[in-house]
């Protein structure tokens, strides 16, 4: 099956199962807002937990933060967002669709190098084990006429986006051909440049009111806060700060599903070191970013990193996390040395010293920054993209989720066999006993193979069902989602076997 219709797939599943919605829906929708339904919003505060607390929890050096959303409008200025905050757009005529000409040429990139892979998969089969991947690169024709296209067309895109030459992007969209997906033209308008923010009015009244932006990120709400949690927490460099929030980016091009949209979540941490020790630490939350994504179970071959083709105005290093999802690998997670710039921005837009006085250098400095920003949408599609899947079996299919039991909504379901004899009451026992550690379920509606087949399709890890012999002896038949095996088990041994697989110490064991 192709991967965009598994993508289709996917999306309806999430709907159907009460994952997430589409925002304002009985209105039709809002073009890129979602909502979150009953699962959704356990799975993403599950996964914001599991952030958090690998974080704040396992680092002694780290703590939290909740800053405003509403900020002072200067703080946009000191940090480049008024003057800089752009994406390169372009209009195809015909269709009148808008796109980011970055993205388009990236997408032309990711072609050229699916026709590499192709090649490779093909020798693979044909050659079996005998297949040496790095000659086959070396010296076959199409895979080099191939990589040579791929590499002439990265070097001249590399090259216009540093030197911000918005002709020169419009040009190699012209010289490559691309098309609009839409109307299949080739009918552009000039490439422009486009502010992400979204403003709005702060004020009680409308001669009285002042201009401010929704912010359209997290990290600047924890500069602004540094010596205040520096000075009250009697931090020492290296340390960091941790901030879950919303922002909001007024996205032309959003699509995707949850992927890119107008309001969503991060996860961010800045880290504030001594200047000259940037990249040491940089080098280290790579390292210990990838061992969180991995932990999860996906298959390391399914994330790999992305190195920048062109560096923020405020970075000297910067590499993104991508995951494969069905629609190819992107970006999950950013992982950036700051230097001091927004430190000293600040400081020089505020007239205010944002300094760090260090005991061991007996001096006093602006602090440099290493940063990783996660995206709580893009890992909740991450998840639900890696743990959906269709299994034939014997005498039918089903549709798993195969989510982590430590992310899963909902850990354990409880079913009784029948309405009667005792069993629900039975069944209501178990939960009364069990939620106050699990998110439990009580479902006693369809046949029993139904029921499994709705808790699969949630994604819950383990089904307990309450029978006639449960009243004799005090034993449940407990069935594991991905196996599909059934043991005996006394309803006593429930909160080990659960707790064992649910607890998040697993993963953090791990990383």
């Amino acid at each position: 099956m192709a991967q965009e219709d598994i993508f289709k797939k996917l999306v309806a599943h999430c709907k159907e199962y009460g994952y997430v919605f589409q925002s304002s829906e009985i209105y039709d929708g809002l073009s890129a807002v979602y909502d979150y339904g009953q699962y959704g919003v356990e799975l993403k505060n599950n996964i914001k937990k599991y952030w958090w607390d690998s974080m704040v929890l396992l680092h002694e050096n780290v703590v939290g933060l909740d800053s405003a959303i509403f900020m002072h409008p200067t703080i946009w200025k000191a940090s480049g967002h008024v003057d800089a905050f752009n994406d390169p757009l372009i209009d195809n005529k015909d269709s009148k669709k808008r796109y980011r000409a970055d993205v388009l040429i990236e997408e032309q990139l990711a072609k050229t190098e699916e026709k590499i892979n192709k090649e490779i998969a093909k020798a693979q089969k044909r050659f079996g084990d005998a297949f040496d991947e790095k000659q086959f690169r070396e010296t076959n024709p199409r895979v080099l006429s191939n990589q040579q296209k791929y590499d002439e067309l990265h070097a001249r895109f590399a090259k216009a986006l540093n030197d911000n030459d918005l002709a020169e992007l419009k040009q190699i969209i012209v010289d490559q051909e691309i098309v609009c997906p839409v109307s299949g033209s080739r009918n552009w308008t000039d490439v422009r440049q486009f502010n992400l923010m979204f403003s709005t009015e702060m004020g009680s009244t409308a001669e009285g009111a002042s201009k401010i932006f929704l912010r359209p990120e997290t990290a600047q709400g924890i500069f602004v806060n540094y010596l205040n949690v520096q000075k009250s927490g009697r931090m020492k460099i290296p340390f960091g700060i941790a901030q879950i929030g919303k922002a909001f980016r007024n996205e032309i091009v959003a699509r995707q599903f949850i992927f890119r949209m107008r309001e969503f979540e991060q996860m961010e941490m800045q880290f504030f070191v001594r200047p000259g020790t940037e990249l040491d630490w940089f080098e280290k939350w790579k390292t210990s970013r990838m061992k969180w994504h991995q932990a999860l179970g996906f298959g390391e071959e399914n994330y790999r990193f992305h190195e920048h083709e062109k560096l923020a105005h405020y970075a000297n290093a910067a590499v993104d996390v991508e995951f494969k999802f069905p629609f190819g690998f992107k970006e999950v997670e950013g992982i950036h040395s700051r230097t001091d710039f927004d430190l000293a921005q600040h400081e020089k837009y505020s007239g205010k010293k944002i300094r760090y006085f260090d005991p061991e250098l007996n001096e006093s400095y602006v602090p440099y920054v290493v940063e990783t920003s996660i995206g709580v949408d893009r890992m909740f599609l991450q998840v639900i993209s890696a743990a959906y899947c269709e299994e034939e079996l014997e005498k039918d299919s089903r549709v798993v989720l195969k989510l982590p039991p430590v992310l899963a909504p909902i850990k354990l379901a409880v079913l009784p066999l029948i309405k009667k004899d005792g069993l629900p009451e039975k069944a209501r026992e178990i939960i009364n006993n069990l939620k106050f550690d699990f998110n439990c379920q009580y479902d006693e509606k369809d046949s029993i193979g139904k029921r499994y087949r709705r808790q699969d399709a949630i994604g819950t890890p383990f089904c307990v069902t309450v029978d006639h012999q449960t009243s004799q002896d005090n034993t449940v038949t407990i069935r594991y989602r991905d196996s599909m095996e059934q043991e005996r088990v006394t309803i006593s041994e429930l909160g080990k076997i659960i707790g064992e697989k649910v607890n998040m110490r697993r993963l953090f064991e791990k990383l």
